[in-house]
């Protein structure tokens, strides 16, 4: 079943770190409605939670407020996406029996030992290497030193894993509901199997009942409740279908579902995701691969750097001044690593990797404009990488994340990467959330084509490419010094450059 293209709306629903935001979408791209909450988390040393009563709450509020003057009869499907490899354990009930530990979240670094060795063969053959900030290992890590009364009910068969959009879902149906295989790819799911790896599970001591069922995203995983229709402005009866991660929602989003096709999102961090025929292996498990809805492989992977270190290393500014007087600093005097915090995950994979700045800054928006370059850079590096994995990576590029709201980066951007770079009208994971609603158990790729819009191309400057190639090779330099890097990637990266 399809959305109705005259008649029927569907609603995305985004949970991200900072905030959750709602779409209500006609079946042609229109967006007829909005609304918004913002989010708080604890973060304390490696350990990053949030509530689940919060998400709750805010969806509430943020429904209504998109649904304000919309026919909500008009709805037809509802999906959900949330940040790869946020759970928490709930209750047959439903009710969340632990805070949510975040998709970044790093407590669990030597249970990701364990689960790798005891799933090394399995982790190979599907081409990703578990990290600490991955579910299973922090799954298990909660039923070794979780709270007892948590241990306990996990023991005797009284809770699930719920990933962020399952919990929502649950609580919008009343019921447990089954998780996408998107969500469940960082939990350990067999993608080629179809099934939880039982052996695995059984030399983790893991109990497979804690683990939900699998569907394909897009697929009803039940309907609005009473209670859920209550709390939200959306209809009893309305079908809640099965998401998927925000960074394959915002590839959605982007219309990136074509082989060779490309989708960088920059958020609190950046996320590159692409298209391949056949997946995409990695031996050093920087790069994973989702599965697509309608056939072929999702690669990609998530770096630690991104917009979320200018609140950081700049609080207070205004980001449109500092970005027309960054514009004076090209190249910047000097160079930055702008990770949000301790360890990097793609374009290599090392928890002890460091932030640093190297040079002399002319003043503090010179600093400012090195932190956007240094995104950038670290961006060009990503799709080096890829290609040296043997992606293809000449398709459509097009940039989403609320980082396109700066239009000067989005433009530099353009000139690092030197090729152009599409920025589509709706550049929201929620809008690939309706887009996945709106497909149901038909073809994402369809969908998508009838509802994703361009807004604009933007392509390198004259000499901006040129510009920024010797800085750009500096700063792969200081990666290799450091050991981030080995010489044969380093040499390759820099190539062109």
């Amino acid at each position: 079943m399809v959305v109705d293209l005259e008649r029927g709306l569907c609603v995305g629903v985004d949970v991200g770190t900072q905030s959750l935001r709602v779409l209500v979408v006609s079946g042609t791209g229109d967006v007829v409605g909005r609304g918004a909450g913002r989010l708080d988390s604890v973060r304390a040393g490696e350990r990053h939670e949030q509530d689940p009563a919060q998400w709750w709450a805010v969806l509430g509020r943020a429904c209504r407020q998109a649904l304000r003057g919309v026919d909500a009869e008009r709805v037809t499907g509802v999906a959900i996406c949330g940040t790869s490899g946020t759970f928490l354990l709930a209750g047959r009930d439903g009710r969340a029996r632990t805070a949510a530990l975040m998709y970044d979240d790093a407590r669990a670094a030597v249970e990701a030992e364990e689960v790798a060795a005891a799933g090394a063969d399995l982790w190979a053959a599907l081409g990703h290497r578990m990290q600490p900030s991955w579910a299973l290992p922090k799954l298990l890590w909660t039923l070794r030193h979780g709270a007892a009364e948590v241990r306990a009910a996990a023991g005797r068969g009284e809770l699930t894993l719920q990933h962020c959009a399952d919990h929502l879902a649950g609580r919008l149906t009343g019921a447990p509901v089954a998780t996408d295989w998107s969500h469940a790819l960082k939990t350990g799911y067999d993608l080629d199997g179809g099934a939880w790896p039982a052996a695995v599970l059984e030399k983790l001591a893991i109990p497979v009942e804690v683990l939900p069922d699998v569907v394909r995203p897009g697929t009803a995983i039940g309907r609005v409740g009473e209670a859920g229709a209550a709390h939200t402005g959306l209809p009893v009866g309305v079908p809640v279908r099965a998401g998927m991660t925000d960074g394959c929602a915002a590839q959605v989003a982007a219309g990136a579902l074509q082989p060779g096709s490309w989708n960088s999102v920059l958020g609190t961090t950046l996320v590159l995701k692409g298209v391949s025929t056949e997946r995409l292996a990695d031996p050093h498990g920087a790069v994973y691969s989702h599965r697509h809805p309608d056939g072929g492989w999702l690669p990609g992977g998530a770096s630690n750097v991104g917009a979320g270190v200018l609140k950081l290393r700049f609080p207070g500014v205004d980001p449109a001044v500092m970005d027309v007087e960054a514009a004076r600093y090209e190249p910047s005097g000097g160079l930055a690593y702008p990770l949000v915090r301790r360890g990097e995950r793609f374009p290599f994979v090392d928890p002890s990797a460091e932030p640093f700045e190297l040079g002399a800054f002319a003043s503090e928006v010179d600093r400012y404009a090195a932190t956007l370059q240094g995104v950038a850079f670290v961006e060009r590096l990503c799709y080096q990488y890829l290609k040296r994995l043997g992606a293809m990576v000449d398709g459509s590029l097009s940039l989403t994340g609320g980082a396109t709201r700066s239009k000067y980066w989005c433009q530099l951007r353009a000139d690092v990467l030197g090729r152009d770079v599409v920025l589509p009208a709706a550049a929201e994971p929620a809008f690939g959330m309706a887009v996945v609603a709106a497909a149901g158990d038909g073809s994402v790729g369809a969908a998508a084509a009838r509802m994703v819009r361009i807004a604009e191309v933007v392509s390198p400057r004259p000499g901006g490419p040129e510009r920024f190639a010797e800085p750009y090779a500096r700063f792969v330099d200081a990666l290799a010094e450091r050991g981030y890097l080995d010489g044969a990637l380093a040499a390759y990266a820099k190539e062109g450059s």
